[in-house]
């Protein structure tokens, strides 16, 4: 733990102007990031009574070894450098309101040819719009159906898309009228994109405009003695007003707004965001977090609203998505000290205004109060579950300090895993824990190249040096003096930036664990200890972990450590084990996988591997392609006639040859 005071800055060092800065703790990682109007005032809070601190700014400041800060011109830059930072650095003490990828969102594919209408969780992707999010897939999929009968466009995914349009037979939606078909040529492309873009339309809100018009050809129809015509769009019309009747009118036609809501207490706080476009509840989503400080409702404002806009805005970017993801209007409990700030931001992000506001009364203030208790509901249910897990976590990394003898509890433990078949395609994994819970965005895969001479000790002596090597070696390059970056000032004795100098992005293996668990038992144990002693590093404690009986082996101790069967540090141990072990299997397995299906095709003469690659993806695998005939193999992008012929025949001889030696 270290004292604050001892990496003060000097009295008068610090300027009196807005900026943002940086925490940092002894290996150089950014561990908070935060903005301010005036740097002097901000900074000097930290360094008050220590007794006086939220207790999460004491165990900050406390982990902390140092602090820098950069200038800048105005209220804005700070705003948009400090999402920039907390982006680039992910530190552990800042709140990132990501994205919650269990969220389902309706995704409609533009960029294919016959853009298809799926339920999609996960990442946004170029050329994909996305209507959402919804909180349940079920009510994705009941709308969805009901709207099929109106728009009925493609929902099959891309394989059986190209097998119907190879049978020349629609599926059944295409039989029951939900599907019109284009696998089968019933529309054009150019028709079924139309469909598609009627359907965003309704989705998008122009809901009165289209109901107006189905109205006025149903009307045309019973005009015209069309009555079968007249009662296929009369039924239409009443599935659309029953898709609509499912997204509950809120406000009045045209309002296109967010309405975020908290729930707090000292430590944590539950946010929760009602998305209204075109006066109807489109989507609701919500988080719940840990505060890095002190503070009340209207700083809580402020930081989410510049995360979640900044990472929605980043993601609408990616996805090179139409739209704006910021509404016109986004209504909180209170409005943050500098709102003019952030209001002029949101309205640089959505191109137009953007009304920041509390609501006082009618149904904006209604609608408010029902944001509040959806937000005071999901905290009470998150503190129910979470205090057990918090509880668990603390006593395993208590009774792992205690029963391994250790300094301080393993706050961050590494795993390393071998993984092979008889001593082929040997690989290796190294997965993190932090607090109790994985990191995964540093988990690192190895392909060992000399586990072979010396089975799996050879293969972990191995992946400990290569991993520590390179914590050696970034250790070396922060020793080394560095330009500082523009208005970066870093009192005396500071350590240096960690990014990297070179590609300026987060430096991997610059952390070292406070605990290594091998998977094995003493002999695995020895040899990563041996290797740690001779690379000089002697700050990292080391045991294995044996299957057989959960025994925990230190290095060259003759007896093991038997940890409580209930015990909370065994149960830990078990997890992280398990992830390595799963991790590393999953690496091997597509390695294995990847070799032996190019193995058969690598053989084959003027076969690059776009071209094999071509072919695996036409055919889905080398049995089927060797049960192609050479026109089959014509038709697939990029292969010509005499290269398909070479294909046919290698492949028929390697079918002959496996016959021949079955028989004998």
């Amino acid at each position: 733990m270290a004292d604050p005071s001892t990496y003060r800055p000097a009295p008068g060092t610090i300027p009196d102007a807005p900026g943002v800065y940086r925490f940092h703790d002894a290996a150089g990682r950014v561990i908070y990031v935060g903005k301010a109007k005036s740097l002097r005032s901000r900074l000097s809070s930290y360094f008050a009574d220590l007794a006086g601190l939220h207790p999460r700014t004491r165990q900050m400041v406390t982990t902390a070894t140092g602090v820098v800060w950069t200038v800048v011109g105005t209220e804005v830059e700070a705003l948009q450098l400090e999402y920039s930072w907390i982006k680039e650095y992910d530190p552990k003490f800042n709140v990132r309101y990501r994205d919650d990828k269990s969220y389902p969102v309706l995704a409609v594919t533009l960029h294919e040819e016959y853009p298809r209408l799926h339920v999609y969780r996960g990442p946004r992707k170029r050329g994909v719009r996305y209507f959402g999010p919804y909180a349940h897939a079920w009510a994705i999929r009941e709308t969805l159906d009901l709207l099929l009968r109106v728009f009925p466009a493609r929902t099959c995914s891309s394989g059986v898309f190209k097998r119907h349009s190879q049978i020349g037979r629609p599926c059944l939606l295409g039989y029951i009228g939900k599907c019109s078909a284009p696998c089968v040529g019933r529309v054009s492309a150019e028709e079924h994109r139309g469909i598609v873009e009627d359907f965003c339309d309704f989705l998008a809100g122009q809901t009165d405009q289209l109901m107006r018009k189905l109205d006025k050809q149903m009307q045309a129809a019973s005009a015209e003695l069309e009555f079968e015509r007249a009662a296929r769009l009369r039924d239409d019309l009443e599935a659309l007003r029953r898709a609509m009747e499912k997204q509950a009118v809120v406000l009045g036609d045209g309002t296109d707004a967010d309405v975020v809501a908290f729930a707090e207490d000292e430590l944590a706080a539950a946010v929760q965001v009602f998305h209204i476009r075109g006066g109807r509840v489109r989507g609701q989503r919500g988080w719940v977090i840990d505060k890095a400080e002190q503070m009340d409702t209207s700083a809580l404002t402020s930081q989410f609203l510049t995360q979640f806009y900044g990472e929605q805005a980043a993601l609408a970017d990616q996805a090179d998505a139409g739209g704006s993801p910021v509404p016109r209007e986004v209504l909180v409990p209170e409005l943050p000290e500098d709102s003019e700030t952030i209001a002029g931001w949101l309205g640089e992000l959505r191109g137009s205004r953007v009304s920041l506001r509390v609501p006082q009364r009618g149904d904006k203030r209604a609608l408010m109060e029902t944001v509040e208790r959806n937000a005071k509901e999901a905290f009470q249910q998150y503190k129910l579950r979470r205090a057990g897990d918090l509880t668990a976590r603390s006593a395993a990394l208590q009774e792992l300090q205690e029963a391994l003898a250790l300094d301080t509890a393993p706050l961050r433990i590494e795993c390393i895993d071998v993984s092979h078949v008889q001593g082929s395609d040997v690989v290796a994994s190294l997965v993190v824990f932090e607090d109790g819970v994985p990191r995964k965005s540093e988990y690192r895969r190895f392909e060992v190249r000399e586990g072979a001479e010396g089975g799996d000790v050879g293969s972990i002596d191995e992946v400990v040096r290569r991993r520590f090597a390179r914590y050696l070696s970034e250790t070396a390059k922060e020793a080394a003096p560095s330009e500082a970056a523009p208005h970066d000032v870093a009192p005396e004795g500071e350590g240096a930036s960690p990014l990297d100098p070179e590609t300026g992005r987060p430096k991997k293996f610059a952390y070292p664990p406070n605990l290594l668990v091998i998977d094995g038992a003493g002999p695995q144990a020895n040899v990563a200890s041996d290797a740690l002693t001779e690379m000089g590093i002697t700050d990292v404690a080391v045991i294995g972990l044996a299957k057989r009986l959960e025994e925990v082996w230190l290095p060259n101790d003759p007896d093991p450590v038997i940890l409580p069967r209930t015990s909370e540090a065994l149960y830990l141990l078990q997890r992280v084990r398990d992830e390595a072990h799963r991790f590393a299997i999953s690496y091997h397995r597509a390695k294995r996988g990847k070799r032996m299906t190019g193995s058969t095709l690598d053989s084959i003469p003027g076969l690059g591997e776009t071209r094999r690659a071509a072919l695996l993806k036409h055919f889905g695998s080398v049995k089927r392609l060797r049960q192609a005939s050479v026109e089959d193999i014509v038709a697939v992008p990029g292969i010509g006639r005499s290269t398909a012929e070479t294909v046919h025949a290698a492949l028929a001889e390697g079918t002959a040859g496996k016959q021949g030696e079955q028989s004998e």
